[in-house]
């Protein structure tokens, strides 16, 4: 995913290319500033599409499944109280139906945590 710098008349692109590679990566997401000034009974259904939107931009895939503990954990508060953060671990893995028109989808679950103070995004190694 190196982008590389051509002159006129030389072959060779400068766009990043989007990867095939299977990948798993831990990320804490910031839904209070995500979900800023947005009405307090679209707070959830809005939580649930900007971690869809998150996902998509770190994974660079366009298909994201949302694990159902996830959204148990984003809608556990009711539909106003959102939590401020939450840890999720995104999965970058290859689509298994034949006819779909993406080769990669990303799914998207919770990491329960004591305390954000600290985390940073890691790979987490494939079992």
């Amino acid at each position: 995913m190196v982008s590389t710098k051509t002159k006129k008349g030389e072959s060779g692109s400068s766009k990043k290319q989007i990867t095939n590679e299977v990948v798993t990566r831990e990320y804490t997401v910031n839904l209070h500033k995500r979900l800023h000034g947005v009405a307090f009974k679209k707070r959830a259904p809005r939580a649930v599409k900007e971690l869809k939107k998150f996902a998509e931009k770190m994974m660079k895939t366009p298909d994201v499944r949302i694990d159902s503990k996830l959204n148990k954990e984003i809608w556990s508060q009711g539909i106003n109280h959102v939590p401020y953060r939450v840890r999720v671990r995104l999965a970058r893995q290859r689509n298994e139906d034949e006819d779909s028109p993406h080769k990669l989808y990303t799914l998207v679950t919770f990491v329960r945590v004591p305390l954000f103070k600290g985390l940073l995004t890691t790979n987490v190694d494939n079992e």
